[in-house]
């Protein structure tokens, strides 16, 4: 072989080692660029459980959803509709979700270990904040002869899905008025469920716990007379005895269509809870993020005006996260 021949394949060897060379240094740079993934491993994401869309959790849910990705940075928020408040603590138990719309109630029974929760006790649930009345609407409809809750007795009435929020105030409040499930013909279904075989005249009264105006009322006033049974003084004050999370409230007229008068009532309140191990700064900053942006939450729902910082510890029924309990011990 030629000495000029060597020399050339020795270039080449020469060449393809500087080549390999520079793709071994844009391996590294691709290692570099490796620590992208850890960057977006860093983001938390924070799924909200809500409600079904009838009802007041979903809308508001869908605009903390949308504060707290635009607001808090690394955080990628979510809202998914929910069976509501005794589903959403199962959920955020089994780490599912990390922020659960639930009534004030129901997170009392998880944390306590009573009601639908007996043999299942939650010492993990964490309050975040409390919202807003969810009041318990006792509904009928013009004709069916039901003025009062003694007239709900030998009656088709809803009392919310089995095991449901809704239920165990349907309960609580029949029991204050001395009537019992073998008074009534119990129809246990769900929100929407409710409202549409009332609408239809399949059921005589339906029991629903939302804040008002509620959607699925408004269908109903829309095209049948609804009638709202009043919860008086008397029968509150026994009720909030044995259940003190409860308040009284007050139903305006001209709430639902061709309602003239106000009604007496009573509610829980809607509040949001988060797992213990939830990060504190995270927490923090949802509770921040949440109260910096008020017309977000109103342009969502009415409700949303009553989402406000000095009113949410009102009617808090478990213990505060540290993350919140942090913020609001800054706004004292």
């Amino acid at each position: 072989m030629s000495k000029k021949l060597i020399a050339i394949l020795l270039a080449a060897l020469l060449l393809t080692g500087l080549i390999a060379g520079c793709g071994g240094g844009g391996g590294d740079k691709a290692g570099g660029d490796a620590k992208e993934p850890t960057k977006e491993a860093e983001k938390v994401f924070v799924t909200i459980a809500t409600g079904g869309t009838a009802g007041t959790y979903f809308p508001l849910g869908g605009a903390l959803a949308d504060i707290w990705s635009n607001n808090i940075s690394g955080v990628n928020s979510t809202a998914q509709t929910t069976g509501a408040s005794v589903a959403n603590v199962n959920l955020l138990r089994n780490g599912e979700v990390e922020v659960v719309f639930v009534q004030n109630d129901i997170a009392f029974y998880a944390a306590n270990g009573t009601e639908m929760f007996s043999d299942s006790k939650y010492e993990d649930i964490k309050g975040l904040a409390t919202l807003y009345p969810e009041t318990i609407q006792i509904i009928t409809l013009e004709g069916k002869k039901i003025d009062s809750l003694a007239d709900l007795k030998g009656k088709k009435v809803a009392v919310g899905a089995a095991g449901s929020g809704t239920e165990a105030n349907a309960r609580q409040i029949l029991e204050a008025a001395g009537i019992t499930y073998d008074d009534i013909n119990v129809q246990y279904l769900s929100f929407s469920e409710a409202a549409n075989n009332l609408k239809d005249g399949n059921i005589d009264a339906a029991f629903v716990t939302a804040g008002f105006p509620t959607a699925a009322v408004q269908d109903i006033a829309a095209q049948r007379k609804v009638k709202l049974l009043n919860v008086d003084d008397v029968l509150a004050d026994k009720l909030i005895e044995k259940y003190p999370f409860y308040v009284k409230t007050v139903i305006p007229a001209d709430t639902y269509n061709g309602m003239t008068e106000d009604v007496k009532a009573v509610a829980v309140m809607s509040m949001l809870a988060v797992n213990s191990d939830l990060d504190e700064d995270i927490v923090y900053n949802l509770l921040k993020t949440m109260y910096e942006n008020p017309d977000r939450l109103k342009a969502a729902h009415s409700l949303g005006a009553l989402i406000k910082a000095e009113t949410g510890q009102d009617g808090m029924s478990i213990d505060l996260h540290p993350g919140a309990e942090k913020y609001f011990n800054e706004k004292k």
